[in-house]
């Protein structure tokens, strides 16, 4: 096969929406396969692209996932294991240098967790390595710590203040493939939560690029710089905070395409496939 795109054994056939990449793939005469990552049948050294696509599991097996990474031929692994590596975990947010971002701490004990919600009044705190939104819980000043022990037992999260802004503005996602912003997706949460994920009751849209793209392009050039190469891809996630747009996420490793909302992406995801199985 000339492209693997892994994914996870609960979505064998790729992500949600899959079929519209597959049928352009298909039209250029792309040869691909969607492989399970942890599949020790497959030969991902025959490959001459691997895509990290629909890897969502990564965030239980994270150990396991950036070994499988580091032993592909990294020439041929879009983005590649050492960005995988940093990007896991939301540490990273703390380290995005001169890009606006929502502030963040990382904490790994209960002791620090209370006194880090206390601070802010009113706090979200995630799992540092999760997605998806589990683990995800909104707390008030005043808990103790054996009420705090529960959010930190599995490993150390990361603490936000609430933007309120999800609320009436939700969060925006936009791609960067190959060098070219491509689609710009809008989410809003449900009712009574501060997810945006469609399992939770949030609802997503495909809109124009508008006001935010020369932040993610800006995103898109200090990754470049920070890992000396352009990224093949770059998904950014934008809450508005104190009324200016900042970075609630950045994802380098397996970022849906939301093709089930849009099929928007597939073609500029095809462009990339292709453009660098031409440099191979």
């Amino acid at each position: 096969m000339t492209v693997l795109l892994a994914t996870s054994g609960d979505l064998p056939q790729g992500e949600p929406g899959a079929p519209a990449l597959d049928a352009v793939l298909a039209e250029r005469g792309i040869d691909f396969a969607w492989a399970r990552w942890d599949d020790p049948e497959v030969d991902w050294s025959a490959a001459d692209l691997v895509a990290v696509r629909s890897t969502w599991d990564y965030v239980t097996r994270h150990v396991e996932f950036l070994a499988w990474a580091s032993s592909l031929d990294q020439a041929r692994l879009l983005n590649g294991a050492d960005v995988f590596a940093w990007n896991h975990d939301k540490r990273y947010l703390m380290d995005l240098d001169d890009l606006p971002s929502v502030p963040t701490v990382w904490v790994t004990s209960a002791t620090q967790l209370v006194g880090a919600v206390d601070a802010l009044g009113t706090a979200v705190v995630k799992p540092a390595v999760g997605a998806g939104g589990q683990g995800l819980a909104v707390l008030q000043a005043g808990l103790d710590e054996d009420q705090a022990a529960p959010h930190v037992e599995r490993g150390p999260v990361v603490v936000q203040p609430l933007v309120e802004s999800v609320h009436t503005r939700g969060e925006v996602s936009v791609y960067v493939l190959d060098g070219q912003l491509t689609q710009r997706f809008d989410k809003l949460p449900g009712a009574g939560d501060v997810r945006v994920n469609e399992e939770y009751g949030g609802t997503v849209r495909a809109v124009e690029t508008g006001d935010v793209g020369d932040l993610v392009l800006r995103a898109y050039d200090a990754m470049g710089a920070r890992f000396g190469r352009a990224m093949d891809y770059l998904r950014v996630d934008l809450l508005q905070w104190e009324g200016d747009w900042v970075i609630s996420e950045l994802e380098l490793i397996e970022p849906g395409l939301y093709l089930d909302v849009s099929p928007a992406n597939a073609a500029p995801f095809a462009d990339l496939l292709q453009a660098r199985l031409a440099r191979s």
